[in-house]
């Protein structure tokens, strides 16, 4: 029932979705970044829980009560936040990077107690998509790649966070498949 988005003016906006409260504006303006809003993701776990994270100067990850409006917590990340994706299977929450690393990070939700870091990329991750099983992201980054991660793991299957890479098997990576899409 509420729309989330967010803006390079530093703005989160939550709205109703009916089409006649709309007209009047958001239902809040949440002013908290300190940079653009650069990701938005709703939690497929707790009903009215939004995370947003911010761009350089907030490196932030905030999450958010969207029927009362309130913070309920904010991490520095140390980086510009670009996306946001939620584990679909376990409270968790995997982030992604620009400067200085470009990496992804998967947090324990509500902890904030950082799992792993997923390096590859050489430039800003731009966005992230789950695959349809929920055990796969897919990062697309300004070096004009695509890096698949079995990040995620589905009921009943162990919790592996490395796989093998496309020269055969590596302890410390985690990427199953790069594309360049050029």
């Amino acid at each position: 029932t509420t729309l989330a988005s967010g803006g390079n003016d530093n703005k989160l906006c939550l709205w109703d979705a009916s089409s006649s409260a709309a007209s009047f504006g958001p239902r809040y303006t949440l002013t908290d970044h300190q940079a653009a809003v650069k990701a938005v993701a709703w939690s497929p776990h707790e009903r009215n829980l939004l995370a947003t994270g911010g761009g350089t100067a907030d490196r932030c990850i905030k999450f958010w009560n969207s029927q009362t409006g309130s913070l309920l917590n904010s991490i520095d990340t140390g980086s510009q936040v670009c996306a946001l994706q939620w584990n679909p299977y376990e409270k968790e929450i995997l982030s992604s990077h620009g400067f200085a690393r470009n990496q992804l990070s998967l947090w324990k939700y509500p902890t904030m107690a950082k799992v792993k870091e997923l390096d590859g990329h050489t430039a800003r991750v731009l966005h992230m998509a789950c695959s349809p099983d929920g055990g796969t992201v897919v990062s697309a980054a300004a070096d004009e790649t695509l890096r698949f991660w079995n990040v995620f793991a589905p009921p009943g299957k162990s919790s592996k966070r490395t796989t093998e890479t496309q020269g055969g098997s590596s302890k410390n990576k985690s990427i199953s498949k790069t594309m360049h899409i050029r």
